[in-house]
């Protein structure tokens, strides 16, 4: 499609007090350091039997940008180090977050993975790019295991090095297309004009598909644009075409899903019969009252997430963390889902270093442990993670994805709840989706 934006400007990420150097790779280096061997004779992350009691992990999100921001994840992973530290570390060993800054751009999330690789982390954890292919080549030339991405791309689910803990956008979009087969006539998708948003049709459409549903009208939109009133309109119009049954519409903007439903508040007057749903990471309970809460569009909306509803009782042991070390830190929401995952990334983390006893921990170590099929329990927030080197999904492109149930939530009375009481397996709708 001619005019689309796809260029990004040349940003350093930003990086805890210390100066940041973008290194070059060319392909003969990552031939040369191949993604089972722990770097060209450098150990990533190497603790124990150095006398080095310090176990260094990163963790990196976009921040003060234009469009998505998730300046909440680095914010509890340096919260739950001050915890564990607190509480006598992992195993006695202290542990040390770094953070860095990927300015929602390739060239600063490649430099991103650049500084994990100078600083010896063991791991990088719980963090959110969109720019997987960027970044994801360097950590696995040095070995490095990326361990609960946020899941915002398909590399996540095909780098050997990548451990998630969600099923990512696939799961969420499959999930949200069957749910509304059941209960929309025409649906429209409004999404990111971006590579990220390129991703998406194909997995709401595989839900639809799987309900004897039509696909979704595809609505593309700037994802930092500040109004949206030609798109609003657009979308009402597709959802209203033909009506025999109330029309949907699905706004997948992130950060901007808000400044959408600005512009669709005032352009639905005139649609009374349609309806809106999306995904969790879109839309949280703080996003429903800023639009009105019981009264806002979102009112009666279906929302796919990952885990379980922020209420749940299973996240109290995060919110302790929260309160005992980040009280007053309004970067840190426990109902953001990038808050919610990081948290489940540093669980795994903990039990991979638990696993590895007074053995040194390394990326090595910590990579073979995981690959060795350790089962992780997540309380009940996520069903048990174990990953192997293909999973069921690899047929369609997925060979990562572990973690392929998703909660049902709505928006009743202005809060959002579970619709369901059990998580809904989408495994046989992706196995059935046309992808490719």
């Amino acid at each position: 499609m001619t005019g689309r934006r796809r260029t990004r400007s040349t940003v350093l990420p930003t990086i805890t007090n210390r100066p940041v150097r973008a290194s070059a790779r060319g392909a003969a280096a990552l031939v040369a350091c191949a993604s089972l061997v722990a770097g060209c004779g450098v150990i990533p992350g190497t603790t124990g039997g150095s006398g080095d009691d310090t176990i260094t992990v990163m963790t990196w999100a976009p921040e003060n940008t234009k469009s998505t921001n998730k300046p909440g994840m680095p914010a509890l992973a340096q919260a739950y180090a001050r915890w564990i530290n607190a509480h006598g570390g992992l195993g006695g060993r202290k542990l040390k977050v770094l953070t860095c800054n990927d300015h929602n751009d390739s060239v600063a999330a490649a430099a991103c993975a650049d500084r994990a690789i100078e600083e010896n982390v063991v791991a990088v954890v719980g963090s959110y790019s969109q720019y997987g292919d960027s970044f994801l080549p360097s950590l696995e030339g040095a070995g490095i295991p990326y361990i609960g991405g946020y899941g915002i791309t398909n590399a996540e689910f095909t780098s050997p090095l990548s451990y998630p803990v969600n099923g990512g956008q696939p799961t969420l979009l499959a999930g949200l297309g069957r749910e509304l087969a059941r209960t929309c006539g025409p649906v429209a998708l409004v999404r990111p004009d971006s590579i990220a948003g390129d991703e998406l049709p194909p997995l709401l459409n595989s839900g639809l598909r799987a309900g004897k549903h039509p696909s979704a009208g595809d609505q593309l939109a700037d994802e930092d644009a500040t109004e949206y009133g030609s798109q609003s309109e657009r979308a009402l119009r597709y959802s209203t075409t033909g009506l025999t049954e109330r029309g949907c519409v699905v706004p997948a903007l992130g950060d901007r899903t808000t400044t959408f439903m600005d512009s669709f508040r005032r352009s639905r007057e005139d649609y009374t019969d349609v309806r809106t749903a999306t995904v969790f990471g879109s839309v949280d309970q703080t996003v429903i009252n800023a639009n009105g809460g019981a009264s806002s569009p979102y009112e009666g909306s279906y929302i796919t997430g990952w885990y379980p509803v922020a209420s749940d009782a299973r996240w109290d042991p995060m919110k302790k963390v929260i309160s005992e070390q980040a009280f007053g830190d309004n970067r840190i929401d426990p109902a953001d889902a990038g808050v919610q995952t990081t948290w489940i990334a540093y669980t795994v983390f903990k039990k991979v270093v638990e696993s590895l006893g007074d053995n040194a921990v390394t990326a090595d170590s910590v990579r073979g442990a995981l690959n060795k099929g350790l089962k992780v329990s997540t309380g009940g927030l996520t069903p048990t993670l174990q990953w192997k080197f293909q999973d069921v999904l690899a047929s369609v492109g997925y060979p990562r994805l572990v973690n392929r149930k998703v909660s049902l939530q709505v928006v009743r009375e202005g809060r959002l709840v579970a619709a369901r009481k059990n998580f809904i397996d989408v495994t046989r709708t992706l196995q059935s989706a046309e992808l490719n």
